[in-house]
C-alpha cells in the first residue's frame, strides 16, 4: 500500500528522478551505489507533531552521503500519519541537484524508517514536508566543503598572438590568451587586470587589446581549495598601422542628472564623452577636471558630486597619433533639499444629530482632513466599512442603518501615505430614511459587467448604489438582448444624472456586448447559497473542529469560540462545473493573520471511511483554495491551490487588512481558476491525482484526477486565524 502511496506522492509533486533506498549495513551506515561507504550520515526524524520534525540537521559537509528519515513508533508517531522529507528543486536561492523526497509511515515495508544514498554540494538546501497542513515543516541544511590536502596553487600561463613589426611590436592589436593547470583540487577561475592599477576581472575569452601603446596584462588563477597563483605580468606593444590619417577625432560631450529649476544639477551630474574617427579609429579619450587638472584616460562617464561650478576638459587621439583640440563644458552642482519623509497628518470629525445613547439619526457626516508641512498633500482616500479605498473629495455622508467604520488616510507629494486612522459610529434609522434598495451587492474598484473589467470606477451614485450593484450581471436573463436593453436603461439614468460620462457609458455598454450575458451557453445566474440570514446559515454544516459563528450584519466568522482545524459544508447539493463567487477579510486579531480556504469538490464527509476526522475528507479528496495573506509560515498563499500549485503573496495582490476582498474560484472539468478582486491569479489544470491516498472504486476520477463533483466548504483553521464571509453565490457552467 505504502509503495503506491508513495509513487502517488512522486507523481504528484512532478519528481522524475530515481530515489535510492536501502535499509541499515549492521554498522550505523549505508553503502553508496559505487560501492564505497558514504561519506556521513544526515538523521530526520518525525512524531505526531505536525508542525515540526523531532530532529533535523542543521550543517553537513559536501560529498557522498546517507540520508535517513524515520517517521516510527520509535521516534514517537502513535497515530499513523504519513510525513515526507522533500529537497526543494524549484528555488534558486537554494541547491537544486539532490530531488530527494522520501514518505515515511509507521506501518509500511521499512517500519518508517527510510534511506536514500545522495551527494552534496557546497551551498543551501531547503526541506519541507508536503502534505496539506504540513507547510512549517521545513528548514534548511548549510553544506561547506570539506577542504583537502591540496596547497598547491595551479600554474599559470600567458600567450600573445597576433601580426607583429619588426620591432616586435603588434600591428594593430593583439590577442592575450590565458590558462592554468591544477594536479590538486582543479581550477577554480582565472582573473586579469589591465595595468599596475586596473581591477581584477573574470577571465572567460582572450583579450583583444587594439589601443596603440604600450601595455601590461596581470593574471592570476585560484584553485578550489583556495589557494591562489603568484601574480605574473605579460608585458607587450601595439603599433597603429601604416596609415596616412591626419586629421584628429571628432569629440562632444554631454551632462546628465536631476536638474532643479534653475537648471542646476542636485546632488550629482554625469559627464560622458564620445569620440568618433574615420581614419584608423579612435585610439585614446581623455578628461581633466578644471582649468588646470591634469589629463586622465577616461573609461567611463565621470560623476561629479561636489557642490559648485565644474569645468570638465576632454579630447581624443586616433591610432595615427592625431590629437583633437580641446574641448570643455561648464555646469553647476547644488546640494539637494533635505528629501520629505514624513507622512501628511490626517483627521476626521463625524458630525449629525444623534440619540441618547449616541448613535446618529437617519444619517452621519464624516470630515477628513489632511495637512503636509513639507512637499504637500497630494491625495486623501477613504474607505468605508472594509470598502476599496476612494478619492476623498468632500464630507462623506453615511445614511445606511447600522454599526460603520471610516478608514482614511493620505498621502503627500514625496509619496509618503500616513497610517490609517479609523473612526467608528453607529446610524440608527430616523426621519423615514429606509436602506438603499441595490439590486447586487458589490463594491469592487472598477465596473466589471460579467467578466469584462470596464475600469470605470465604481462609484456611489445619488441613490446610495454602487454602479456594479445598479447592473444586475448575476440575475438570470433569458436573452442577450434584453440584457443589454437593461444596461443601456441603467447608464441612460447615470449619465443624465452626471454620475458617469459619455466615454464611461460607452465603455459600460461596449462591455456588456462583451460579456455574452443572457446568450445560450453564457451566464445561466448566479444563486445565493449564504445571503446572511439565519435560514441560508441553517443550509450548512460542520465537520471536525473549530466553529464558525453568524453576525448580526450578515457575515459568518470562523474561530470564534473554539479552536481546531474543521470545515463548514453546504449540504444541499453538490457542484461540477461552476463558478463560485464570495467576499471575504482578514480578521484575526493583533498582527496575526487569516488562514482558511474554500474547498471544492469532495465527497459527503458523513458515512465516509474518513467519519472518524470529517473535515480531512475535502482535504484528501478535494481541492483548497487557499486563504492567506501571511508573508511567512506556510508556503501556500491566497490564490494557491493547496498541496498542488503555489501563487507568490506578490502575485495574489494583497489588500490591507480588515478589507474586503472579492473572490471567484472558476471550475470548468479539470481546469480551476481563481480571482481576486477581478484580476485572474492562478490557473491550474489537476491531473496529479491526490495527496497521499489511493484511488478509490467510488471516485468518478479514477483515471487519475479528482472528483467532477462534489460539495462545497469553508475552512477553519484556528481562534487566531479568524477570517469573515459574506454574500456567497454560485453559477453552474
Amino acid at each position: 500500500m505504502w509503495t503506491a502511496l508513495l509513487a502517488s506522492l512522486v507523481m504528484l509533486l512532478g519528481l522524475n528522478s530515481t530515489i535510492a533506498y536501502g535499509g541499515s549495513d549492521g554498522a550505523g551506515g549505508t553503502s553508496a551505489a559505487d560501492g564505497s561507504r558514504a561519506a556521513q550520515t544526515l538523521t530526520w526524524t518525525a512524531d505526531d507533531d505536525i508542525s515540526r520534525y523531532v530532529s533535523a540537521p542543521a550543517t553537513a559537509v559536501a560529498g557522498a552521503t546517507t540520508i535517513v528519515f524515520e517517521n516510527s513508533a520509535a521516534t514517537g508517531n502513535t497515530t499513523g500519519m504519513p510525513h515526507t522529507l522533500t529537497f526543494d528543486v524549484a528555488d534558486p536561492e537554494y541547491n537544486n541537484d539532490v530531488p530527494l523526497n522520501i514518505l515515511a509511515n509507521p506501518n509500511d515495508d521499512q517500519a518508517g524508517k527510510h534511506t536514500a544514498e545522495v551527494v552534496l554540494t557546497p551551498g543551501r538546501y531547503r526541506y519541507y514536508c508536503t502534505i496539506p497542513g504540513h507547510g512549517t515543516m521545513q528548514g534548511i541544511l548549510t553544506v561547506t566543503d570539506p577542504g583537502g590536502e591540496d596547497v598547491t596553487a595551479p600554474q599559470t600561463a600567458a600567450k600573445v598572438e597576433g601580426s607583429r613589426n619588426t620591432d616586435g611590436a603588434y600591428v594593430g592589436s593583439a590577442s592575450v590568451t590565458l590558462s592554468a593547470t591544477d594536479a590538486g583540487s582543479g581550477v577554480d577561475r582565472i582573473e586579469y587586470a589591465v595595468g599596475a592599477a586596473g581591477a581584477w576581472q573574470p577571465y572567460t575569452a582572450p583579450l583583444v587589446v587594439n589601443q596603440v601603446g604600450e601595455h601590461a596584462i596581470r593574471y592570476r588563477a585560484t584553485d578550489k581549495a583556495g589557494n591562489t597563483a603568484d601574480e605574473r605580468t605579460e608585458r607587450f606593444t601595439v603599433a597603429a598601422p601604416s596609415s596616412d590619417d591626419t586629421t584628429p577625432p571628432e569629440t562632444s560631450a554631454t551632462v546628465t542628472g536631476e536638474r532643479d529649476e534653475q537648471g542646476r544639477y542636485l546632488g550629482m551630474a554625469t559627464v560622458t564623452v564620445t569620440a568618433s574617427d574615420t581614419g584608423t579609429g579612435v585610439n585614446t579619450i581623455e578628461y581633466a577636471l578644471g582649468e588646470s587638472g591634469a589629463w586622465q584616460p577616461y573609461t567611463a562617464p565621470v560623476m561629479v558630486h561636489e557642490a559648485g561650478t565644474h569645468l570638465v576638459r576632454y579630447r581624443a587621439t586616433d591610432k595615427a597619433g592625431n590629437q583633437a583640440t580641446g574641448k570643455s563644458t561648464e555646469f553647476v552642482v547644488v546640494t539637494p533639499p533635505t528629501p520629505d519623509t514624513t507622512p501628511p497628518t490626517v483627521a476626521a470629525a463625524v458630525t449629525g444629530e444623534r440619540d441618547s445613547s449616541g448613535a446618529y439619526l437617519a444619517r452621519a457626516t464624516v470630515t477628513v482632513t489632511a495637512t503636509d508641512s513639507g512637499s504637500g498633500v497630494e491625495r486623501t482616500e477613504y474607505s468605508l466599512d472594509g470598502g476599496p479605498y476612494l478619492a476623498y473629495g468632500a464630507p462623506l455622508v453615511v445614511d445606511r442603518a447600522g454599526a460603520h467604520t471610516v478608514l482614511y488616510r493620505a498621502s503627500d507629494k514625496a509619496g509618503n501615505t500616513s497610517a490609517a486612522q479609523r473612526v467608528a459610529f453607529t446610524v440608527v434609522p430616523g426621519g423615514g430614511v429606509p436602506g438603499p434598495a441595490c439590486a447586487e451587492h458589490d463594491e469592487r474598484l472598477t465596473v466589471a459587467v460579467g467578466t469584462v473589467d470596464t475600469g470605470v470606477p465604481n462609484r456611489v451614485t445619488d441613490n446610495r448604489c454602487r454602479i456594479n450593484e445598479m447592473i444586475e450581471d448575476e440575475r438570470q436573463w433569458s436573452s442577450h438582448a434584453l440584457f443589454l436593453k437593461h444596461v443601456k436603461a441603467v447608464t441612460d439614468r447615470l449619465r443624465a444624472a452626471g454620475a458617469i460620462d459619455q466615454r464611461e457609458y460607452n465603455k459600460i455598454n461596449r462591455a456588456a456586448k462583451q460579456s455574452g450575458i443572457g446568450k445560450p451557453g453564457q451566464q445561466t445566474g448566479y444563486r445565493a447559497i449564504f445571503d446572511g440570514t439565519a435560514s441560508s446559515f441553517a443550509k450548512w454544516r460542520h465537520a471536525g473542529g473549530g466553529s464558525f459563528a453568524l453576525n448580526g450584519d450578515g457575515t459568518m466568522t470562523s474561530g470564534t469560540d473554539r479552536g481546531g482545524l474543521g470545515m463548514l459544508w453546504f449540504a444541499e447539493r453538490t457542484y461540477g462545473d461552476f463558478s463560485l463567487k464570495l467576499q471575504w477579510r482578514d480578521d484575526a486579531p493583533g498582527d496575526g493573520n487569516a488562514n482558511s480556504g474554500v474547498f471544492t469538490r469532495f465527497p459527503r464527509p458523513e458515512g465516509h471511511p474518513e467519519e472518524s476526522r470529517p473535515e480531512w475528507v475535502a482535504i484528501k479528496y478535494g481541492h483548497e483554495v487557499q486563504v492567506l495573506d501571511r508573508p511567512a509560515g506556510d508556503m501556500y498563499k491566497t490564490g494557491s491551490v493547496y498541496g498542488f500549485d503555489r501563487v507568490p503573496l506578490a502575485g495574489a495582490g494583497v489588500t490591507p487588512k480588515g478589507t474586503w476582498n472579492d473572490y471567484e474560484i472558476r471550475v470548468v472539468d479539470q481546469r480551476y481558476s481563481v480571482l481576486r478582486n477581478g484580476v485572474l491569479i492562478n490557473e491550474f489544470d489537476n491531473t496529479g491525482g491526490r495527496l497521499f491516498e489511493p484511488p478509490r472504486a467510488d471516485d468518478p476520477g479514477t483515471d487519475g484526477r479528482r472528483f467532477a463533483s462534489g460539495f462545497i466548504g469553508l475552512q477553519v483553521h484556528g481562534t487566531s486565524d479568524v477570517v469573515s464571509y459574506r454574500d456567497i453565490r454560485i453559477q453552474e457552467l
